[in-house]
């Protein structure tokens, strides 16, 4: 009787973390790791290379939110991202979304830089001032192939772009 008892509580224990753990899962993949209460904002990139839903949405380092969606503006073929964002950090309206890199591996994420407007960004509304994610490829191939080089001061430039306005300066 009493192994019978013991080997009733071992499964009831078993069973409990597993519902435990299928109940963590769940949390975790709907993003509501978070915790509180979230808003969402809208930002327009013109590259949003490698930003995909779930990826983080940094503030000074620190994880304020997770993008919700992205989805392809039709009409100026621009990549709008939802970001959810912790309702407890207000936003200037003049705040900054760039898709940063995390890492060697090559994870993106959204970085926000606040601006000093005293208008806040509402639930809904759009971020304006954006930076689109650096193609590394494409920049690979322009030193790779010469198309980059640096002009007097030490800059870089296109090529390209230099021997066209060459051409139209007198």
């Amino acid at each position: 009787m009493k192994t019978t008892k013991t080997e009733l509580l071992t499964g009831l224990f078993v069973v409990l973390g597993i519902a435990a753990m299928a109940w963590l899962a769940l949390k975790l993949g709907a993003g509501s790791r978070l915790g509180g209460e979230t808003y969402l904002l809208e930002s327009r990139f013109a590259n949003a290379g490698g930003l995909h839903s779930g990826n983080s949405v940094l503030l000074a380092g620190v994880t304020v939110g997770r993008v919700e969606g992205l989805r392809m503006d039709p009409k100026d073929y621009s990549a709008i991202a939802t970001l959810r964002i912790v309702s407890e950090l207000k936003l200037p309206a003049d705040t900054m979304a760039a898709v940063k890199t995390a890492g060697l591996i090559g994870d993106k994420y959204v970085a926000l830089s606040p601006g000093a407007d005293t208008d806040f960004l509402k639930p809904g509304e759009r971020i304006t001032l954006t930076e689109s994610a650096v193609d590394i490829e494409s920049l690979i191939g322009k030193m790779a192939f010469g198309s980059v080089s640096k002009d007097s001061k030490g800059q870089e430039t296109n090529t390209e772009t230099r021997s066209q306005t060459a051409k139209t300066t007198p």
